[in-house]
Formats: C-alpha cells, sequence, structure tokens
C-alpha cells in the first residue's frame, strides 16, 4: 500500500516540482506551477455519481498524457484507477493508494511530471534517466 509519504517522496523527486496546498487547502505538487499530482477526496457529486462502488481509502489526482492514456488505465487496472463525472473529457484519473504498488505509483506520478512539465525540462530530464539507467 503506498502512502502520502511516498507520494510527496516521488514527486518531489522530480525536478522543479514544488508542493503547494490546492485551493481546497490539500497537498498538490507542481512543475512550474502546474499541478499533476493532487489529493483528491471524494465529494458529494462523486459519491452520488459511483453509488456503492465509491472506494473509501485516500485517493491521488494525476494528471496524463490524454484521454487515451486514461481510458487505457481505467481498462487496465479498475481495483486501482477510476474517474468521476467531474473529470469527464479532462486527461486526469483518480489513484486508490492502498490498491497500487510503489512500483507502478511512481510510473503514473512520472508520467504525470511529463505531462505537464515544459518540453525542454522534460526533454532534459529524460536524457539523464537514460545516461544513469541506461533505458
Amino acid at each position: 500500500m503506498a502512502s502520502w509519504d511516498d507520494v510527496r517522496r516521488i514527486a518531489l523527486a522530480l525536478p522543479e516540482t514544488t508542493e503547494r496546498a490546492s485551493y481546497d487547502g490539500l497537498p498538490a505538487w507542481r512543475v512550474r506551477d502546474k499541478p499533476f499530482v493532487w489529493e483528491r477526496p471524494l465529494r458529494r457529486a462523486d459519491l452520488a455519481a459511483l453509488g456503492a462502488a465509491a472506494p473509501d481509502g485516500p485517493l491521488l489526482g494525476v494528471r496524463v498524457p490524454d484521454l487515451g492514456v486514461k481510458e487505457a488505465l481505467l481498462a487496465d487496472d479498475p481495483s486501482v484507477y477510476l474517474t468521476t463525472p467531474h473529470f469527464d473529457g479532462y486527461p486526469a484519473v483518480l489513484v486508490r493508494l492502498d490498491r497500487i504498488s510503489l512500483p507502478e505509483l511512481t510510473e503514473v506520478i512520472t508520467e504525470g511530471w511529463y505531462a505537464r512539465a515544459p518540453k525542454r525540462l522534460a526533454a532534459a530530464h529524460r536524457a539523464r534517466q537514460v545516461r544513469t539507467t541506461g533505458s
């Protein structure tokens, strides 16, 4: 089970990431002031839309590159990834922290960062990763 400390550690390890509370006072992580991951509890409308399927554990909102990636994640593992009508047409998913592995959490947060980081910053980070890991 992943924790908020894991989210914080993974997000802040990415270049030019800052942590700042979102408009509702919950933690959010940004790259050059563009949010890419944030704490996102279900709201009343979400609970009504999800009904009995509404999870009760901690949820992380994550930006994804596009709607195709969103749909792929939702189809790949609906026990981990979900969405609500609030996110219809928006490239983001909700992640159940109590169901995601740390390697998968690292991947989804990193991909969220790439989706929001400026192109030059993202390219420089990818190049560093290739030099460091050889992949």
